[in-house]
C-alpha cells in the first residue's frame, strides 16, 4: 500500500550557476555480439529472452556509470537489425540470413532501451571483415561472399588460419560500407557510428609489403594504384573510405558522431621506446591522417597494456591525446577490463588497480575526454569487482558526454512543471520527481532529450579513503541521468534539493533547471508519536557501532542502513517488537569509510539519522 507523505514545491526554473554541476566524462562501454561474447548469450534463445537479457546487460551497464553503449551490429557483412543490404546474423539467431521469429529489431530496441537509461547509443561497425572463419558455417544467399566474390581478399597463414575481407582497393566495397552506414543513419536515432580496426588483416594472415601474401591484391592495385608505393596506396583507401563515411553521415545528420578505435600502436618507435606490431605498416591504419583530414569526431585507441615496457600505456596515452588535441577533436581512450580474468579464463589477470591507474591519469588528462571499456560482460559479471569500484570511485556521480564543439549545438530549454513528493511504499521512504517534456525541435531531425537530475544535501558531507582512493563529497551532490520524464529516488534523505537540467544531443545542458525542495523526514514530533531513535554511538565508528531506539508499544518494525547514493546496504531489524528500549550492533566490516544513513520505520512513523564510518 503506497501513502503519500508530502507534495513538494518550487517549480520555477533557478540558475544553473547556483549549483556546479557534474565534470562531463564519456563512459562507454563496448557489446560484442561477434561470437556472442557479450550479447546475445545465446543465438537459439527466444526473442524475449534475448530482450530480457540485453535489458539486464544495460542495467548493470548503467550502475556501474556507463553513459554511452557501442552496440556491435555489423561482425562480419552481417547485420543485427533488419537490412535490405545484408543478412540476418548468424549470432543472434542462429542460422545467417534467417529472420528471429517472432520478427524484431535489436537495433531499434538496443537505442531506445539506452536512452531511457541516458545513454547514448553507437552502432559499432566492422567495416571490411566478411568472414573470420571461412569454411566453419554455410554463409547466406546474399552474403557478400556470395553475392559478389569477386570482392574477395582470402588471407591464409595456414591450413586452420584464415579470414576474408571485402577488398578495401574496390570503389564498389567502399560504396557498400558507406551505403550500410548511411542506412542505419536514415532509418535510426543512433548518436554515433563507430568503427573498429578490422582494416586489411592483422597477423598472422596480414599483407605486409614484402610479405607471403603481399600479392593477394596486386591485381587492384594495378588498377588504382598509379603513381603510389603499394603501402601508401592501401593506407589511401582506407583514408578515402573514411572521409566518403564522415562526409555522407553529416550531409544527413550532422549531430551524429563518428568515430574509429585504432590499433593502439601508430608506428614503431613512435613515442620513443615503443615497439610492437604497428597499425601503420601492418594493418594499413594512419589515424593521424583522418585527423588532419577531418574525418572523425574522435579517436579511442585500443590501449590494451600495462604501464611500462614496449607497450607502455604511460607513454601511448599522452602521445594519442596529444594528436587529437592537436586537432581540435576528442580522445577516449580504449582501455581493457577483459584483462582482469585469469589467463585460464580467457584474461591476463590484471589487479584491479592495473585498470584503476589508467582511468585515473585520464580523469586527470586535460587532453583525454574519456575512456572505452572492452568489453561488457567483464564489467557486468563484475570481475575482480570491477563494477563496484566504478561506481564507488570513479563514476560515483552520472554526468554527460563531453560537448563536441564542431558539431551542430542546441541549448535546450528547462523542464516544465516539475513535481516533487514523498511516499511511503512497502514501509520505504521515497521521492517521486515528475516533469514535462519542453518545447524543443531541434534541426536535421535531432530532437533526442535526457535529463540531468542533482540532487543537494546541506548537512551530509563524506570523505572516502582508501589505498587507491580520496574523494570528497561536499554537501551530498549525486546525480542521474534519464531518458524517461519521471524518477523515483530510494533514498530518505531530508531536506533534499532536487534540480532537472535538460540535457540535448551533444552534451549539451539546459542553462536554467527546475527545482524541488523535499520535506524532513527527521522529525522533532518523533518523541510524540512514542518513537525515540538515538545517535548511534560511538560515531564515527570502526567497524562496529550500537544503535538505540525506544517505542511505547509493541509495533512492526524495520531498521535499514543505506549508503550516501541511497542503495540499501543491511536490515537490522524486520519484525514486531515489543515496547521498550532496544538496541542492535551495525558490523560495516565490509563497507566504504562514508556517510551512511538508518532509517527506523513502525507503521506510519519513519525516523532516521546519520552515522559516520571512518576506517
Amino acid at each position: 500500500m503506497k501513502q503519500r507523505i508530502a507534495l513538494i514545491f518550487l517549480l520555477f526554473p533557478i540558475l544553473a550557476l547556483g549549483q556546479s554541476l557534474p565534470k562531463p566524462e564519456f563512459r562507454g562501454v563496448w557489446v560484442a555480439t561477434v561470437a556472442n561474447l557479450d550479447w546475445p548469450t545465446s543465438r537459439t534463445a527466444s526473442p524475449a529472452t534475448q530482450r530480457a537479457d540485453l535489458i539486464d546487460l544495460l542495467d548493470k551497464l548503467k550502475a556501474a556509470g556507463a553513459n554511452a553503449i557501442f552496440f556491435q551490429v555489423r561482425t562480419e557483412g552481417d547485420a543485427l537489425y533488419p537490412s535490405a543490404i545484408e543478412p540476418w546474423s548468424t549470432y543472434l539467431t542462429g542460422t545467417e540470413g534467417v529472420a528471429p521469429n517472432p520478427l524484431w529489431d535489436p537495433l531499434a530496441f538496443a537505442i531506445e532501451e539506452s536512452h531511457k537509461r541516458g545513454m547514448e547509443l553507437h552502432a559499432w561497425l566492422n567495416p571490411y571483415r566478411a568472414d573470420r572463419s571461412p569454411g566453419s558455417r554455410p554463409r547466406a544467399a546474399n552474403h557478400v561472399t556470395v553475392t559478389n566474390p569477386e570482392w574477395i581478399i582470402t588471407a591464409s597463414s595456414s591450413a586452420t588460419s584464415s579470414i576474408k575481407i571485402m577488398n578495401p582497393g574496390l570503389p564498389e566495397v567502399r560504396e557498400r560500407v558507406t551505403a550500410v552506414v548511411m542506412d542505419i543513419v536514415r532509418r535510426y536515432d543512433v548518436d554515433g557510428i563507430h568503427f573498429d580496426d578490422y582494416f586489411y588483416p592483422y597477423p598472422p594472415n596480414d599483407m605486409s609489403v614484402g610479405g607471403a601474401r603481399d600479392g593477394l591484391d596486386n591485381a587492384t592495385f594495378a588498377t588504382y594504384g598509379a603513381g603510389m608505393t603499394k603501402a601508401n596506396w592501401r593506407r589511401h583507401n582506407i583514408d578515402i573510405m573514411v572521409k566518403a563515411v564522415h562526409d555522407s553521415i553529416k550531409a544527413v545528420k550532422p549531430h551524429v558522431k563518428f568515430g574509429i578505435s585504432p590499433f593502439g600502436i601508430w608506428k614503431n618507435g613512435v613515442p620513443s621506446g615503443i615497439v610492437g606490431m604497428d597499425a601503420y605498416n601492418v594493418i594499413f591504419a594512419d589515424a593521424p591522417a583522418w585527423l588532419e583530414d577531418n574525418s572523425v569526431d574522435y579517436l579511442t585507441p585500443q590501449l590494451y597494456w600495462k604501464y611500462g615496457g614496449g607497450q607502455d600505456y604511460g607513454k601511448l596515452a599522452p602521445w594519442w591525446a596529444a594528436q587529437t588535441a592537436a586537432k581540435g577533436r576528442h580522445i577516449y581512450q580504449g582501455l581493457a577490463p577483459y584483462r582482469l580474468p585469469p589467463t585460464s579464463s580467457g584474461g591476463s589477470d590484471w589487479a584491479i588497480g592495473d585498470l584503476t591507474s589508467q582511468i585515473r591519469y585520464n580523469q586527470s588528462d586535460p587532453n583525454t575526454q574519456g575512456h572505452i571499456f572492452f568489453r561488457a560482460r567483464s564489467i557486468s559479471g563484475n570481475i575482480k569487482a570491477v563494477a563496484d569500484t566504478l561506481r564507488q570511485y570513479y563514476f560515483t556521480n552520472a554526468t554527460t558526454t563531453p560537448r563536441a564543439s564542431w558539431l551542430p549545438v542546441s541549448t535546450p530549454p528547462a523542464p516544465v512543471d516539475l513535481i516533487a513528493e514523498t511516499f511511503v511504499d512497502g514501509g520505504q521512504t521515497k521521492h517521486r520527481l515528475t516533469w514535462k517534456r519542453p518545447n524543443f525541435a531541434a534541426s536535421n531531425t535531432d530532437t533526442l532529450l535526457m535529463y540531468l537530475i542533482t540532487k543537494f544535501n546541506p548537512v551530509v558531507t563524506t570523505k572516502q579513503i582508501s589505498d587507491d582512493h580520496d574523494q570528497t563529497q561536499s554537501g551530498h551532490l549525486v546525480s542521474v541521468i534519464t531518458g524517461q520524464t519521471s524518477w523515483v529516488d530510494h533514498s530518505p534523505y531530508p531536506n533534499t534539493q532536487f534540480r532537472v537540467y535538460t540535457v540535448a544531443r551533444n552534451g549539451s545542458i539546459s542553462e536554467e533547471s527546475a527545482s524541488a525542495v523535499t520535506t524532513s523526514l527527521d522529525r522533532d514530533e518523533d518523541i510524540a508519536s512514542g518513537i525515540r531513535l538515538e545517535q548511534n554511538y560511538p560515531n564515527p565508528f570502526n567497524p562496529e557501532t550500537e544503535i538505540r531506539w525506544t517505542m511505547d508499544v509493541g509495533r512492526k518494525t524495520t531498521l535499514r542502513v543505506y549508503d550516501i547514493l541511497g542503495r540499501e546496504v543491511a536490515v537490522l531489524v524486520d519484525g514486531v517488537m515489543p515496547a521498550g528500549s532496544h538496541s542492535v550492533s551495525f558490523d560495516a566490516s565490509a563497507l566504504s569509510s562514508g556517510v551512511y544513513l538508518y532509517v527506523l520505520s513502525a507503521w506510519d512513523v519513519r525516523v532516521s539519522r546519520t552515522m559516520s564510518l571512518l576506517k
